[in-house]
């Protein structure tokens, strides 16, 4: 039985339809409430009523991946539907807020084969069309890849099997195929996709590796942001193995190795831990939280800002077992530019810094 928790995704605002980590949520594509007087009726000829252009083999498909709830657990097909039942349509992707069009935007494709895509996204696009972000999407350059690639549909529509932010960078997987998303999400939900995160984060944390665990959910006062509570109290299971790999006292580089995929994990377990990212302004890494009080440090701090105006993550790596030929699969990709170049001003600053500069300084 699969626990609950791994299928629910509430509507998200504006600023969360296109958010880091939702690789294990599925999104409510309806939500239906029998009648109090439904008589017992098998579930693939329930939808095919209540929904639109469904076909009985397409609800068979869905009942079978496990992506047809009732009651917040999945039914096979036949099951038979009870008075006031509340029936979920899950799927691995965002309900299409809009039709959604080719683009002819730069993709940095990494791998590509008949089932899947591997891409390398820049940091400022955005992985799929919603609220607010409704072109020059990910998604949409894709379209227009998929229209001048042979042997591909021009109708063919890209399958997210995972999503990460806007502002953060790095490796993102696609399926060709409901059969290659189908596949890679159960791969994602059984935690056997190897992820690794790299993040420049404010301090240094006192072990050189450990683990973050508790859960994420919505701030209770804030939807905006996540937020880390104790286990069972709200939100969601969250686990994520961090190892520092460089320190310059006030940032460190880390990477992070993500046992769950929730909204936003590794920017509250940060945050929580003590340790934002660098330059995140949604999580209060946007100000000076390590350091001196001179002026010197506080032009560099804004330098660095100017350089690198984004939370300082990065998706550096992925590796899966292909769901087609069951081949490992290992894709690296490098630190963008942004975040190398302020490693650089850290590295210089540090071997150049002054015993002035290290008279005052910040908890």
């Amino acid at each position: 039985m699969i626990s609950e928790d791994k299928f629910t995704e509430e509507h998200e605002s504006p600023d969360f339809i296109d958010d880091e980590n939702v690789e294990n949520e599925l999104f409510e594509h309806h939500r239906i409430i029998a009648d109090k007087g439904q008589g017992l009726l098998r579930i693939d000829k329930f939808l095919m009523i209540r929904i639109e252009n469904a076909s009985r083999n397409k609800i068979q498909q869905a009942a079978h991946a496990g992506n047809i709830l009732v009651n917040g657990d999945p039914v096979k097909p036949n099951y038979r539907v009870k008075p006031q039942d509340v029936i979920s349509v899950v799927m691995a992707h965002p309900p299409r807020v809009t039709d959604i069009y080719p683009e002819d935007i730069p993709l940095d494709i990494v791998f590509e084969d008949d089932h899947l895509l591997v891409i390398n996204k820049r940091a400022g696009m955005v992985v799929h069309p919603g609220h607010g972000n409704y072109d020059g999407t990910m998604v949409n350059a894709i379209l227009w890849h998929f229209r001048n690639t042979p042997g591909n549909r021009p109708d063919a529509m890209p399958l997210l099997v995972h999503r990460i932010d806007k502002d953060t960078s790095g490796i993102i997987l696609v399926a060709k195929t409901e059969e290659a998303q189908t596949r890679l999400a159960k791969n994602f939900f059984d935690h056997t996709i190897d992820r690794t995160y790299q993040a420049i984060v404010w301090g240094t944390p006192k072990e050189n590796e450990g683990t973050i665990t508790g859960h994420v959910g919505r701030n209770l006062s804030n939807r905006l942001v996540m937020a880390v509570f104790p286990d069972g109290e709200h939100g969601k299971h969250a686990v994520t193995h961090y190892r520092i790999l460089r320190s310059y006292g006030y940032v460190s580089l880390i990477e992070c190795r993500l046992e769950t995929g929730r909204t936003h994990q590794i920017r509250a377990h940060m945050k929580h831990f003590g340790h934002p990212l660098f330059s995140d302004e949604r999580y209060g890494g946007n100000r000076i939280l390590k350091g001196t009080t001179s002026g010197s440090y506080n032009k560099f701090i804004e330098s660095c800002f100017e350089i690198l105006p984004r939370q300082a993550l990065h998706a550096k790596s992925l590796g899966f077992v292909h769901p087609v030929t069951h081949e490992k699969m290992f894709f690296d990709s490098p630190l963008p530019d942004d975040m190398s170049q302020v490693l650089g001003k850290w590295e210089g600053y540090i071997a150049g810094r002054s015993g002035a500069d290290q008279g005052n300084s910040f908890a």
